[in-house]
């Protein structure tokens, strides 16, 4: 018998499938394994990123939608939120509750109401404005704050080795 998570995501695939969303894609890594989805998201216009199609893998737990899935590019990806080994820190990725650290609102942790088209959107958002406040890459972050044209070089770069793994 399926779970209520994977029938839950096997409606969102099936709506994101009908209804496609501007600025990513998205499908099953394995058509056996609800859980992990690859996703390629189109860098958005007017920004750094822009023309570059990042690959990433989505994994949610077996109690979605009560935690929260995780995000990992598998494409090159120099920015100030996400890890080196490209797992992305955005708040409404982190388990639900109060931050120990206090840094954010509960409100803007993970909620069950959050769907793959809702953090899809707030990964695209993150590529158009970064918060080098609390990074997860503190040297991307020091370069985005000191030496902007640094952190636009190495961007480029990720652009066009994103554009060449077509």
């Amino acid at each position: 018998m399926a779970s209520q998570a994977s029938l839950l995501l096997q409606k969102q695939l099936k709506d994101l499938c009908k209804h496609p969303v501007d600025g990513f894609s998205a499908g099953l890594v394995d058509e056996k394994n609800i859980f992990e989805w690859s996703v390629t998201i189109i860098g958005p216009p007017d920004t750094l990123y822009e023309g570059g199609f990042f690959n990433a893998i989505m994994t949610f737990p077996q109690n979605y939608p009560n935690s929260p899935p995780t995000v990992r590019f598998t494409s090159d990806m120099w920015h100030p939120n996400v890890y080196s080994d490209g797992r992305v820190c955005i708040s409404i990725l982190h388990p639900p509750g109060d931050d120990p650290s206090g840094y954010e609102l509960a409100s803007e942790r993970w909620t069950p109401v959050h769907t793959v088209e809702s953090i899809m959107l707030s990964i695209i958002s993150m590529l158009s404005g970064p918060n080098d406040e609390s990074p997860a890459n503190v040297e991307a972050a020091k370069e985005w704050r000191e030496k902007r044209d640094e952190f636009k070089k190495k961007v480029s770069r990720c652009v066009r080795k994103s554009q060449e793994m077509l």
